[in-house]
């Protein structure tokens, strides 16, 4: 007899991002030059030095079993890079280290959600965040935020979703898809509504070092007074430190909490690669200089890209203000004929520009909002060159 696929797998959707991606490969496979900005990963090699911890760790042995929630000594590094840069006091008891932020997410949810709960998340969202609400047995409760507003959620909107059964708000700052950016007043304003509701937040800030024209970073428990109490903070070296693949990111949450998910991690995975943690204690412990060429050289991508989309006509983008992707609006191109094919949606639109131009992108509809599309600008210059000359070709 077949096997049956469970209720709840059955219910998960594929990653966008990396179906997009996969088909990127799947072109440049039969031979096809692609110009991918489908993907959210830096294109800078890991700096040098921590590639150095790495390898020094291997020559001394360190290859085995760590402690499931993360060696201390790097749990003692990340702890004092938060209270460092934002004056918040954790101790390493407080934090849990697991394979990647997306795990730290994973864990966060399981350990806090029951089923049936509500967790209110701001659309555009990240492609993960629904499906990961969704398998810890909760439901994701989509609030809509619109181009004009900058894609911020509103306190309007925000208080407006609460209902009896709502117990989380999850908030990615730096915005994944949109690049979007709170300011400290703007978070106070939600997190007041939070705490009048008795909600907790989980605070995905993986993109916190990645933030352009002079502005300043707000970490979200630092805005009110207390609300450490009531945040979960998810973050990692991945995208500060061009480390994707070595899969380390963290959790920092009241004791009872990463308690918990401490006890969680040990059952699904053990720990993080042994190696990728000592590499992360360089990263967060050495020269810092590396994470300020890499952010500057994505702000002057980042003006590129937005001039190109502000030259093409019809087509519009909120400035982006942190992380590397850019958000643009194209439902005015909708319903059009390109290379004879008739474009309905926007994932019409992205499949097209892939197959006739070889530039890969996202589909709006994959992150809660059709209409639009997501091109990552963590590529080379020479890339984002070719891929708007390209598109611009595409469009007429």
């Amino acid at each position: 007899m077949a096997i049956e696929i469970s209720k709840i797998a059955s219910g998960v959707q594929p990653s966008a991002t990396l179906a997009m991606s996969a088909k990127a490969k799947e072109l440049k496979a039969q031979g096809e030059t692609v110009y991918n900005l489908s993907v959210g990963e830096p294109d800078f090699d890991t700096p040098s030095h921590i590639c150095d911890a790495a390898a020094k760790a291997m020559r001394e042995g360190k290859t085995r079993y760590t402690v499931a929630s993360g060696l201390p000594e790097l749990k003692e590094a990340i702890c004092e890079y938060h209270n460092t840069r934002f004056g918040v006091d954790y101790k390493p008891s407080q934090c849990v280290v697991s394979n990647g932020a997306k795990h730290a997410l994973h864990n966060a949810f399981f350990a806090t959600l029951n089923p049936g709960d509500e967790a209110i998340l701001p659309a555009p969202y990240w492609v993960s965040y629904a499906e990961l609400i969704k398998l810890s047995g909760a439901v994701p409760v989509v609030v809509q935020t619109t181009e004009q507003d900058g894609f911020k959620l509103t306190p309007e909107a925000f208080e407006a979703a609460i209902t009896p059964k709502t117990r989380m708000l999850l908030l990615c700052n730096p915005s994944n898809p949109t690049g979007s950016c709170y300011t400290r007043d703007e978070l106070v304003a939600l997190a007041k509504i939070a705490v009048a509701h008795n909600l907790f937040v989980v605070a995905d800030e993986i993109y916190e070092r990645l933030i352009y024209d002079g502005a300043k970073f707000a970490s979200f428990p630092t805005v009110l007074d207390g609300l450490q109490d009531r945040t979960i903070v998810i973050n990692g070296v991945s995208k500060t430190y061009a480390m994707t693949g070595w899969r380390i990111g963290w959790l920092l949450a009241p004791e009872n909490v990463a308690k918990k998910v401490s006890s969680l991690q040990s059952q699904e995975t053990s720990n993080p690669c042994s190696i990728s943690q000592y590499a992360a204690i360089a990263a967060l412990k050495g020269d810092q200089g590396c994470v300020d060429q890499m952010r500057a050289e994505f702000e002057k991508r980042r003006d590129y890209v937005m001039s190109r989309i502000a030259a093409i006509p019809g087509m519009s983008a909120p400035k982006t203000g942190g992380a590397f992707y850019v958000f643009f609006n194209i439902q005015k191109f909708l319903g059009q004929e390109r290379g004879g094919v008739k474009i309905e949606t926007d994932s019409d639109w992205c499949l097209q520009l892939l197959q006739q131009k070889k530039v890969a992108t996202v589909m709006g509809s994959a992150f809660g909002a059709p209409g639009y599309v997501r091109a990552s600008f963590a590529a080379s210059m020479e890339t984002l060159k070719t891929a708007f000359d390209r598109i611009a070709e595409f469009l007429g």
